[in-house]
């Protein structure tokens, strides 16, 4: 899938270079030049030279976001312009259109940046018929550190959760990336030493946080995150679970992707605990909702889906992937499941399709 995604991908950047190079030709600002080969040329030069910036200023996955949106937008005023000039007949430029769109690009994506560098609260209120009292879960998924904040901008982030007062905090899932490197992966554990619940911090694995390569290339391994995740006081759980205040069970499941191939099913999960008991399950890929409602799960947290982070691939993910959910809430017989869209992003420096957040559950 993700070959298919990633060739689907170059073609799409390739096509979008090719386009811009034929409105930067079309802008007229070779005229002067009789060859045509040679405006085609500089043409693509142009294209080449903005693409080179982009990229020092980004890096190369953000530099096609930006190409493919430039030339969505384009494209988009070019058809508005063909439609007003044969539906009027008025006798307006061309390039007026490509300007306005080229604004409203730069405004979309503007507002992509502040969309995923920014950090808000979702709330859901759920009710069970179990004697668990009340319960206030603070949930972060994905934050991908050094990508959208670095350790410390992490702890930033920890001290407006804070302020919440979750009884538990639960970690879903990717918490470093590949490119995560050690001194943030450090900082951000430290971060998590300073946050204050009631019951404590929970945390499962993502596909992302053992690691994909050599150890060596972020300088750390699973072994030396656990270490300083437990350092400070986060409890990391592996197909485990623990019995919380004597009212509620948090169970931690392996990722499916990662190692997923080894991992308990649902039901062995959960089949030593008293069904009496309010169970919270933290499964970072939301592909198994099926075996989770028939295990008579309460509550299952997941992330992954980064809420499908630009539109509209929300409604693209679910055609193309094995997840249950891209994002929020649903219900299916007794058990909730809620898909967080997480407090940051691998790789991609823009959300148009959804915003960075944290989700605070209230439970009775």
């Amino acid at each position: 899938m993700w070959l298919a995604i990633f060739a689907f991908a170059l073609i799409l950047a390739l096509a979008a270079a090719l386009y811009l190079a034929r409105k930067v030709e079309l802008t007229g600002i070779f005229s002067f030049i009789k060859s045509r080969i040679a405006v085609k040329l500089l043409s693509i030069a142009v294209v080449v030279a903005v693409s080179a910036i982009l990229y020092a200023v980004f890096d190369t996955t953000n530099m096609v976001v930006i190409h493919v949106h430039l030339a969505a937008f384009l494209l988009m005023g070019d058809l508005v312009s063909l439609i007003v000039r044969r539906s009027s007949g008025a006798k307006i430029n061309p390039q007026v259109f490509s300007a306005a769109a080229l604004i409203l690009c730069v405004i979309y994506l503007g507002y992509g940046w502040y969309l995923m560098h920014g950090m808000w609260e979702t709330d859901y209120d759920l009710t069970t018929d179990k004697n668990v009292g009340t319960i206030r879960i603070a949930q972060i998924a994905d934050s991908h550190v050094g990508c959208g904040f670095d350790g410390k901008g992490f702890g930033d982030r920890l001290a407006k959760i804070q302020t919440t007062q979750p009884d538990i905090l639960v970690i879903t899932g990717d918490f470093v990336d590949d490119d995560t490197g050690k001194a943030d992966m450090i900082d951000a554990c430290a971060a998590l030493g300073q946050f204050r619940t009631r019951y404590g911090i929970y945390y499962c694995f993502g596909n992302h946080d053992a690691g994909y390569y050599s150890n060596e290339r972020r300088g750390y391994g699973k072994e030396d995150l656990i270490k300083e995740l437990t350092k400070n006081g986060v409890t990391v759980l592996e197909d485990e679970s623990v019995l919380v205040d004597g009212r509620f069970y948090v169970v931690g499941r392996k990722d499916a992707g990662y190692g997923g191939s080894d991992r308990l099913s649902a039901a062995d999960l959960v089949a030593g605990l008293d069904k009496d008991k309010y169970m919270i399950v933290l499964d970072h890929q939301p592909t198994d909702y099926e075996a989770e409602e028939a295990a008579g799960i309460d509550l299952v947290l997941s992330g992954h889906t980064h809420g499908g982070q630009l539109w509209p691939l929300e409604f693209v993910q679910p055609l193309i992937s094995q997840n249950d959910n891209v994002r929020g809430h649903e219900k299916r017989s007794g058990t909730d499941f809620i898909v967080t869209d997480g407090i940051s992003d691998w790789a991609i420096k823009f959300r148009t399709g959804c915003r960075s957040e944290y989700n605070l559950i209230n439970i009775q």
